[in-house]
């Protein structure tokens, strides 16, 4: 049974790493002590090590062990075995390469769907989606796909930004580029804002974040928003 939280973003504005999901991640990690972090999305370019102490740091103040998968001469196995995973924020583009690369994409995929709790942030929930087509990364390294885990039936557009109704930029939007995904792809994208993240649970998934709405978008229909707390079972059906 999947249980996974999906975050928009690692780090709100005004506070520290992961801080503002502290109380849901004590939730989704309660039957473990240790969790196996994902760090190749590097986020400008940090190193492996110091990406996982980042987090490391983190985790610590939930009274978690946090270890990196790059550590380990068998990741395939490591996953097998971890009790609690996290992915990291980054460049989808690295992210996914380097799982491809180590052959453990699938295995990813099914150890979630087995029920290893699973938080990503940004680009480690773009990847829970069936592709990472709706990222904002710079494609950097080209993966062998963009196909990821397809946990979720929709794409997420992680750090969803609303059009400036005061900006004189004549740059595309985030709305005009889902546009163009959705003229050539049917699978639905949510926008999901900052502060703001998916929970999958009990077969329900569910938005979460305060007050904070997301942006649905779906081939053929104008663009509309759900409010926290929303279902997003409905996905299921199309």
């Amino acid at each position: 049974m999947t249980n996974c939280l999906l975050a928009s973003t690692s780090t709100i504005f005004g506070g520290n790493y992961l801080d503002y999901l502290f109380d849901a991640l004590g939730e989704l990690y309660q039957d473990t002590e240790e969790v196996l972090f994902i760090p190749f999305a590097r986020p400008g370019g940090i190193s492996h090590d110091a990406y996982s102490k980042l987090a490391a740091t983190a985790f610590q103040q939930i009274g978690k062990k946090l270890v990196g998968l790059h550590t380990f001469d068998e990741p395939k196995a490591a996953l097998q075995s971890a009790k609690g995973i996290f992915t990291g924020g980054g460049n989808s583009f690295v992210l996914v390469n380097s799982l491809y690369h180590l052959d453990v994409m699938d295995t990813l995929r099914q150890v979630i769907l087995n029920g290893t709790p699973y938080l990503g942030t940004s680009a480690g929930s773009n990847i829970a989606g069936p592709t990472i087509k709706t990222t904002n990364d710079m494609p950097i390294v080209y993966p062998p796909s963009y196909d990821t885990l397809a946990i979720i039936p929709m794409n997420i557009n992680p750090h969803y930004l609303d059009p400036d109704p005061n900006s004189t930029h004549k740059g595309e939007t985030r709305e005009t580029r889902i546009k163009e995904f959705h003229e050539f792809n049917t699978t639905p994208v949510i926008g999901l804002r900052e502060g703001s993240w998916i929970r999958v649970q009990n077969k329900k998934t569910t938005l979460h974040g305060g007050q904070l709405s997301a942006r649905i978008f779906e081939k053929g229909k104008d663009a509309y928003e759900i409010p926290a707390g929303a279902s997003l079972d409905f996905f299921k059906n199309q």
